[in-house]
């Protein structure tokens, strides 16, 4: 028997994967080529070849017992170093190795933090439409996630509602752009008006609220400029995560990183690290981690990306869907053609469409397509989101 707070967690639980996987048995019903699987953001691009082959010479060149061994909980020293010097080259940041934490991915990352700040019943601020698990990554350390609506029409934060949700008990406000699950980039607009409510709110409560950057998505951006949140807000934790960048979700490598004048920086480090332990990580895989000093700023084609969502959404709009051009990630948040999303999504399964529903993600009435697929793919489905829309205009 499972405990309660899980078995809560699970009942309330809208499941992504769980439709993927139906996706896949309906593939060898109706054969793949006649599915068109918009659930999950797995990375359809192959990794850069240089990724294989750092991997390869590692394992000629290192010794075994080293690389296999227990590294530091926080990663390699060298590792550590060679990412604080890439960052403060390329964001003109001021990192040193002892700010960086080598960790299981961005979700790990997340995770740390909220087991070193939160107190029971301590909230967590994030932007809605948000990625569903932060829900369960803060509650399961006895957290409250606190959800503050975006603009649904820019899909870009809106200020009045971001404030009102903050309180004395905010420790942490987790920001993720690009997003998912609505493709957005935060504009510098949004990032000023976000920090400047956090600058006045610290002062007000007398303690620090840190910002959390979530940037798995930051190196898919298309054609424009993603803000680097150190250079507006002091107390900024960027966690990032090599998955979509260098498409090895498998993996599971990534790091968070806290620049000196990160008040309070060093219980804090001691606390993650501390914390790494005590969650069952102890540290992030050692030959991941040296793989990174080969491929530190390396990055998948992002044109093949591109490519598909200017089909799908351009596709779509030409249909008549109400959809919000995407500018980052692989994730389309497009508008669902009756107010209950979830069944929408079981009428456009009858034309082999699945997709995931908003209210997943705290934006009910819409639907996430994740465009993470052949271009090809893409281009097949029109006709089918085309029958979907005629349907709905005929009832």
């Amino acid at each position: 028997m499972i405990a309660k707070r899980l078995r809560r967690s699970l009942d309330t639980s809208i499941c992504i994967r769980d439709i993927f996987e139906e996706g896949k048995k309906l593939a060898d019903v109706y054969g793949k080529e006649n599915i068109f699987n918009f659930t999950i953001g797995n990375p359809s691009v192959e990794p850069p070849a240089i990724v294989n082959e750092a991997i390869k010479e590692i394992l000629d060149t290192e010794d075994p017992t080293s690389l296999h061994g227990y590294p530091a909980n926080v990663g390699h020293p060298d590792v550590r170093a060679h990412i604080a010097e890439y960052l403060n080259k390329t964001y003109g940041c001021n990192y040193d190795e002892n700010g960086i934490i080598m960790t299981v991915g961005a979700a790990a990352a997340i995770v740390v933090i909220a087991n070193a700040l939160l107190d029971q019943g301590d909230e967590v601020v994030t932007f809605a439409p948000y990625f569903w698990e932060y829900k369960s990554y803060v509650e399961s350390l006895y957290g409250k996630l606190v959800p503050a609506l975006c603009n649904m029409e820019t899909l870009q934060p809106d200020p009045v509602t971001f404030e009102a949700a903050l309180s004395p008990r905010t420790r942490f406000v987790i920001i993720n752009t690009p997003n998912n699950p609505t493709g957005a980039v935060y504009t510098e607009e949004s990032i000023i008006a976000v920090t400047d409510i956090l600058k006045r709110k610290q002062e007000e409560y007398g303690h620090p609220i840190y910002l959390v950057s979530d940037e798995p998505y930051r190196k898919l951006a298309y054609d424009i400029e993603v803000p680097y949140l150190t250079h507006y807000y002091q107390n900024t934790i960027v966690v990032y995560s090599y998955s979509k960048a260098l498409s090895i979700p498998g993996e599971r490598i990534g790091y968070l990183a806290m620049e000196p004048c990160v008040q309070d920086m060093r219980d804090l480090y001691a606390g993650m690290t501390a914390s790494m332990r005590y969650l069952g990580y102890v540290n992030a895989p050692s030959l991941q981690q040296k793989m990174l000093l080969k491929c530190v700023d390396a990055s998948v084609d992002i044109n093949i990306y591109k490519k598909t969502r200017d089909i799908l959404y351009q596709g779509l709009v030409d249909i008549g869907y109400t959809c919000i051009h995407p500018d980052g990630a692989f994730y389309l948040f497009m508008k669902a053609l009756e107010p209950d999303d979830f069944q929408f999504c079981k009428e456009a399964k009858k034309e082999k469409i699945l997709m995931a529903p908003g209210a997943a993600f705290s934006g009910p009435g819409w639907v996430r397509i994740s465009y993470c697929v052949p271009d090809e793919v893409a281009a097949r489905s029109l006709p089918a989101f085309r029958r979907l829309y005629e349907r709905y205009q005929n009832q």
